[in-house]
C-alpha cells in the first residue's frame, strides 16, 4: 500500500491534510506521541517531532512556502544533482517537483520488520524534465516513523531508460540545535573532506570532533555508517545511520553568508546545522534496469545515553 501502519489502527496514525497552498501533506503519528509530516511538494519531510512534541528539524522563519521553490528547512531531497556540481539547478529538481502517493510500491528487500507507520511517494519525469535531463527513471521514497520515534527515509532510484545515467544525491537534513557553537559531530575525525569554501580542495579532519566557530561547508568522504551530532545545551544527541550514502555534507552558513540568504533570518544560523547523508564525490551510475537504494535513519536520544 502507499501508506501503512503495523499493529495499530491506521486511521489514528496516518492522515492526509492540505497545507496553506492546498498541497497534500501526509502526517505520520505513533502512539507514544512522535510525529512526522511529509509534503508532496518535493517529497520533503517538513516536520519531525519527538514524543514530547518538540520539533527536531529546523525551518527558517523566512522560509518561502510556495512552489516551485523548496522550503528552507526540513529534509529536502537533492536529486539528480547535489549543489552546483552539474548543469542543472542548485541541488537538482526533485525538491521542486510534485510527487504522488505510491499506492503499489514494489516490496523492500531487507526491511527490518519493526513496527512503524509509513508512506510511499513516487516521482517520475515529466516531458519538461526530460528536456533538461533526458533520462527516464522511477524515484520511490518511503518515509517511516517507528514506535520509538526514529525517522527513516529510503530512496530507490530505478533506471527505466535505454541507456545508463549518473546522478548525485543527498538528504539535505536541517537539524534544529540550541546553539551551533555548542554542537559537535563525532564520527568524522581523521576523514578526508572537500572544502567548498576553498574550491573543493581536499583536506584531512584533524580534530577529535567537528565543531563550529565560523562558516563550514564540507563534504566528508568515505564516512562511517553511524555518526553522532551532540547538542550540549539541549543534552540531546542525534544518531544518524545510513546505507548507500558514503559521503556526509556538513554545512552552517554562519553570520556573513546568512545575511545574503533571502529566506534565512540573519541570526538563525545559530539554531541550525545541516548534516546530509549523500553521494557526491563519486556519482551513482545505473545501467538500464538497475536500481540504487539509499537509506537514512535518524534518532534523537538524551546525550547521557550516548557512548
Amino acid at each position: 500500500m502507499g501508506h501503512s501502519a503495523t499493529a495499530w489502527d491506521q486511521n489514528s496514525v496516518l492522515e492526509v491534510v492540505k497545507d496553506w497552498n492546498g498541497i497534500d501533506q501526509v502526517v505520520l503519528r505513533v502512539p507514544r506521541g512522535a510525529s512526522a509530516r511529509v509534503s508532496l511538494h518535493g517529497g520533503q519531510v517538513v516536520s519531525w517531532k519527538n514524543e514530547r512534541g518538540e520539533e527536531l528539524l529546523f525551518t527558517s522563519s523566512k522560509a518561502i512556502f510556495k512552489p516551485p521553490k523548496a522550503m528552507r528547512g526540513g529534509i529536502p531531497i537533492c536529486f539528480p544533482q547535489f549543489g552546483n556540481c552539474g548543469s542543472l539547478e542548485q541541488h537538482g529538481f526533485a525538491r521542486n517537483k510534485m510527487w504522488s502517493i505510491d499506492y503499489d510500491p514494489p516490496p523492500l528487500r531487507n526491511d527490518d520488520g519493526k513496527e512503524k507507520v509509513s508512506v510511499d511517494l513516487l516521482l517520475k519525469p515529466s516531458e519538461d524534465d526530460l528536456k533538461c535531463w533526458p533520462h527516464c527513471y522511477e524515484f520511490r521514497l518511503r518515509v517511516s516513523l517507528a514506535m520509538n520515534g526514529v525517522l527513516t527515509m529510503i530512496s530507490r532510484v530505478r533506471n527505466i531508460n535505454g541507456k545508463p545515467f549518473s546522478f548525485s544525491f543527498a538528504y539535505h537534513t536541517y537539524l534544529s540545535v540550541s546553539d551551533i557553537s555548542e554542537v559537535r559531530i563525532e564520527g568524522l575525525e581523521t576523514l578526508d573532506y572537500l572544502d567548498n569554501l576553498c574550491q573543493r580542495k581536499r583536506f584531512t579532519e584533524q580534530g577529535d570532533a567537528v565543531t563550529f566557530e565560523s562558516e563550514v561547508d564540507r563534504i566528508y568522504l568515505g564516512s562511517p555508517n553511524v555518526i553522532a551530532v551532540l547538542d550540549h545545551e539541549k543534552k540531546r544527541t542525534f544518531l544518524i545511520k545510513k546505507k548507500g550514502l558514503p559521503d556526509v555534507v556538513v554545512w552552517n552558513p554562519w553570520e556573513k553568508k546568512s545575511k545574503s540568504i533571502a529566506d534565512l533570518g540573519d541570526e538563525e544560523y545559530k539554531q541550525m546545522l545541516c548534516v546530509d547523508g549523500a553521494v557526491v564525490e563519486r556519482p551513482i551510475t545505473l545501467k538500464p534496469g538497475e536500481e540504487w537504494t539509499g537509506r537514512l535513519d535518524i534518532s534523537s536520544i538524551p546525550s547521557t545515553h550516548f557512548i
